[in-house]
């Protein structure tokens, strides 16, 4: 197995433009995403996948000072540029990872490729997120989303895939039906879905960057349970952006066939 992840990233966030490059401790949120994912040996191949409009060259050139792997493609149709960045940097299985969610573990990166590794799956992921909504337990923080995948499952995803919704997010036609590939979850031994660490707003920024500063040490990549540890002490953090939790509308990503029980 050679896998590869590819990062998800575009300038026209409607809720907070830019996001991606705004700075957590003088380095681009993206930079802290990819330095992370670095600290995986596992994980040699990093792709930047953004879109060909004009506003997302300023991530091109990011990627480009700072040597990382980029793939820019369609704006709208995700999913093709997903495909498209997977068929040229080759590996299977695929991490996908978007580049809101500054917070995301390697630790649980690791566990989650084991998990694909050692059952027979075709589509695991971290259980938070849309994918996970309907889970009544065993949900981590919202903003630790990740997904493994293999090549064959996107290639099929690709070509089949109809509703706007489905290519906008890339994998929900993989999940969404019971039944149509073989899916894994990796779950939390406690519920943690009364956290938000993904970054949507400017509330969700200043959480993350509270926390960086509290716990970045350069090369030792804290993980999710030291930031627990440490929100407890500052539940006053958790109050800026609790108003935004059940907000997130991940209910749509299931709208097109409305099959949350088929």
């Amino acid at each position: 197995m050679r896998p590869v992840v590819i990062i998800q990233a575009r300038m026209g966030s409607s809720r907070l433009p830019g996001k991606v490059l705004m700075p957590i401790l003088d380095k681009p949120m993206l930079w802290h995403i990819v330095d992370r994912l670095r600290s995986r040996a596992e994980l040699a191949d990093i792709v930047v996948a953004t879109s060909t409009e004009a506003g997302d060259l300023a991530i091109v050139e990011f990627c480009r000072k700072w040597e990382i792997s980029c793939f820019a493609g369609s704006e709208s149709d995700v999913l093709d540029r997903f495909y498209q960045a997977a068929l040229k940097f080759g590996g299977d299985p695929i991490f996908r990872i978007t580049g809101d969610c500054p917070l995301v573990d390697p630790h649980l990166i690791g566990r989650l490729f084991k998990l694909y590794q050692t059952r027979d799956y075709d589509h695991v992921g971290i259980a938070c997120g849309a994918g996970a909504i309907f889970l009544e337990e065993g949900r981590f923080p919202d903003g630790l989303d990740a997904e493994c995948f293999s090549f064959a499952a996107l290639e099929e995803t690709w070509k089949n895939a109809d509703p706007s919704s489905d290519r906008e997010h890339v994998t929900p036609y993989m999940w969404r039906v019971p039944g149509r590939f073989r899916l894994g979850f990796l779950k939390s031994g406690k519920d943690y879905s009364t956290y938000r660490w993904t970054v949507d707003n400017q509330a969700d920024l200043e959480v993350v960057r509270a926390i960086f500063e509290a716990l970045y040490v350069p090369g030792s990549p804290f993980g999710h349970e030291a930031v627990i540890d440490f929100l407890r002490q500052r539940p006053d953090l958790c109050k800026l952006n609790s108003s935004f939790l059940g907000q997130e509308d991940y209910e749509s990503v299931w709208s097109p066939e409305s099959n949350k029980g088929e």
